[in-house]
C-alpha cells in the first residue's frame, strides 16, 4: 500500500510538473533580445506558399555588406556602404518592438514587419505593406 501511494504522488508531482511548463504566456513571441548589430544578407518573397530568397543586391560588390543597427535607446541605424570607394552613409531613425512587430521610422517615412525569425544570429523580418522578407545576420 505504501509502494503505491509513492508511486501516485510521483506521477502527481509529474503531471503537476507538466502542466506547469505548458503556459503559452509568449504566444510565439521570442524572448532574445533585438538591440545588435545585423548585417544584411538576403532578401526575398513568398511565392506559390514557398519563402524564395536570394543574396541582397543592395549589398555593393567588393564592400562590406550594409547593415542595421538597433540601439537599446531605440534608435536604429542603417548604414549603406556604396560606390567604387564604398563610400559609408549612415541614417539614423527609431525603432519599436511590440511583441513580434517591428516597426522602423526613419526620418517622415515610417514601416512596420513581422518578425518571422529572431535568434542570436539572425533576424529575418517580412514587411507587412510590401511582402518582401529580409534577412540580416550577426
Amino acid at each position: 500500500m505504501k509502494t503505491k501511494r509513492i508511486l501516485f504522488g510521483v506521477l502527481l508531482s509529474i503531471g503537476l510538473f507538466a502542466a506547469s511548463c505548458s503556459s503559452d504566456d509568449n504566444d510565439g513571441e521570442t524572448i532574445v533580445p533585438i538591440q545588435g548589430k545585423y548585417n544584411l544578407s538576403q532578401t526575398g518573397t513568398i511565392i506559390d506558399g514557398k519563402e524564395v530568397l536570394i543574396d541582397a543586391p543592395q549589398n555593393q560588390a567588393g564592400c562590406s555588406r550594409d547593415y542595421l543597427d538597433l540601439r537599446l535607446s531605440n534608435a536604429a541605424v542603417i548604414g549603406d556602404y556604396d560606390g567604387s570607394d564604398c563610400a559609408l552613409t549612415e541614417t539614423t531613425g527609431t525603432y519599436v518592438r511590440s511583441h513580434n512587430d517591428l516597426t522602423l521610422t526613419i526620418g517622415a517615412l515610417s514601416s512596420t514587419s513581422d518578425i518571422m525569425n529572431l535568434t542570436n544570429k539572425e533576424l529575418k523580418i517580412k514587411n507587412k505593406t510590401t511582402g518582401v522578407i529580409t534577412v540580416y545576420t550577426r
